[in-house]
């Protein structure tokens, strides 16, 4: 069987797009997906993603995100603001997006590669120290650090991962942090199902946000974040001891359109 599947970028967190409202792809075919985002033997990606029918006409489309293990997942910034850019493409939407995904409606804006996407409320956080623990549509461990260009992120993050303190969810995404200025920091991440570093996080540096401002290393409601695969920026509105109207923002760039057989 073809499938005609489209690679998208977002700051190098990168993701195989599907066109299933006529279905080509089962959500439940794990073994497929895993092969397709290897990147050795298939397309290779930190993900794939499903643009799939909405489910009322209020929305424009619906999001099924999968992690590159094969596992349907919790929320990807990055991918949501990607799918969007491939809505466009398709002629499914201009300039605005309204569309569903794991965790809830979502809403979304786009100019050129440029794609606004607003994230879930945030009502609880954590603090622990020097880290946070907060979910922004996935769960997220935020450590602050000056030595983040010197972190080995792929053992420590493992080691947070897959610690005894977060086994009753499933394990979480760790974020490695040090501050560049008031407005801005410098992150790096580990993503649990892709189980290394990816060169960037949309929740994760949504939660890197918000985390440096509930623990006063910013005083601004925009901030910017620098990740190895390029600069991403979130703004929020404090509300009580927690968050709303948070917005992430960054580009999202359509990389190559395939097709392969399986």
């Amino acid at each position: 069987m073809k499938l005609i599947f489209y690679k998208y970028q977002g700051t190098g967190n990168d993701f195989v797009m599907v066109d299933n409202r006529l279905p080509q792809v089962s959500k439940n075919d794990t073994n497929l997906i895993r092969s397709l985002c290897d990147r050795k033997f298939g397309i290779g990606a930190d993900g794939l993603i499903l643009l799939d029918n909405p489910d009322s006409s209020a929305e424009d489309f619906k999001m099924i995100y999968f992690n590159a293990d094969g596992n349907e997942s919790s929320m990807c910034g990055n991918g949501g603001r990607c799918l969007v850019a491939f809505a466009k493409y398709l002629g499914i939407v201009k300039d605005k997006a309204i569309f569903t995904a794991i965790d809830g409606l979502h809403e979304a804006t786009i100019e050129n590669e440029l794609v606004g996407l607003k994230m879930m409320n945030v009502s609880e956080i954590k603090e622990m120290g020097n880290a946070v623990f907060l979910n922004t549509g996935s769960p997220h461990h935020v450590i602050f650090s000056e030595e983040v260009d010197n972190i080995n992120v792929k053992e420590e993050g493992a080691a947070v991962r897959y610690s005894e303190q977060y086994s009753e969810i499933g394990g979480t995404n760790v974020n490695f942090v040090s501050t560049v200025d008031k407005s801005t920091f410098k992150v790096r991440t580990y993503e649990r199902g892709v189980e290394d570093e990816t060169l960037s996080c949309g929740t994760g540096v949504t939660a890197v946000a918000l985390a440096a401002f509930a623990t006063k290393r910013s005083e601004v409601t925009t901030i910017h974040l620098e990740t190895p695969g390029g600069q991403l920026a979130v703004n929020f509105t404090p509300d009580g001891k927690g968050f709303k109207e948070i917005w992430l923002t960054g580009p999202a760039k359509q990389v190559f359109k395939g097709e392969v057989t399986w």
